[in-house]
């Protein structure tokens, strides 16, 4: 067998491993949250704030408004589950909000994906103002929370 044929064969892989392993990083980063600013941002390490994909939690940090009805909890629930910890952030079509925010999905260390936790939990709703990979998925957590009673739905089954 040819020598050069196996060398290029090599190369070959090795730039394919090479472009496997690299291609992610651009959609997928690992980074330390470190501040909660409410339920659904973050403040992240070298890309500053991040707000998460399809969920909508209560306001706690507008100054036009007072805090929201469960926002307070929320917000708890997020820096438990994610402050100090170094998260994997996936992205989706839109990059950025209107307000220079960037727009994520976030997984913890145990693999728990934070966006559909917080529906599941009832800390928040399905945001589906403007559409993203999950949405159908989310409509159900938050179909399941109401019904339920979890979280925000408490006392209020329907």
């Amino acid at each position: 067998m040819n020598p050069l044929l196996n060398v290029n064969r090599l190369l070959t892989r090795f730039a394919l491993i090479l472009v496997l392993l690299l291609a992610p990083a651009s959609q997928t980063y690992a980074q330390l949250v470190t501040r909660v600013v409410d339920g659904d941002t973050l403040i992240v390490q070298e890309i500053w704030r991040v707000r998460l994909i399809g969920v909508d939690t209560p306001e706690t940090v507008d100054p036009r408004r007072p805090v929201q009805f469960f926002g307070k909890e929320a917000s708890g629930f997020t820096s438990r589950m994610a402050e100090g910890k170094v998260v994997r952030l996936e992205f989706d079509v839109e990059r950025t909000d209107r307000f220079g925010r960037t727009l994520a999905y976030v997984y913890l260390p145990d693999g728990t994906f934070l966006n559909a936790e917080l529906v599941k939990q009832g800390y928040g709703h399905a945001y589906t103002q403007f559409p993203f990979r999950y949405l159908e998925q989310f409509l159900g957590y938050e179909h399941e929370a109401r019904q339920t009673g979890l979280g925000l739905w408490r006392g209020s089954q329907r």
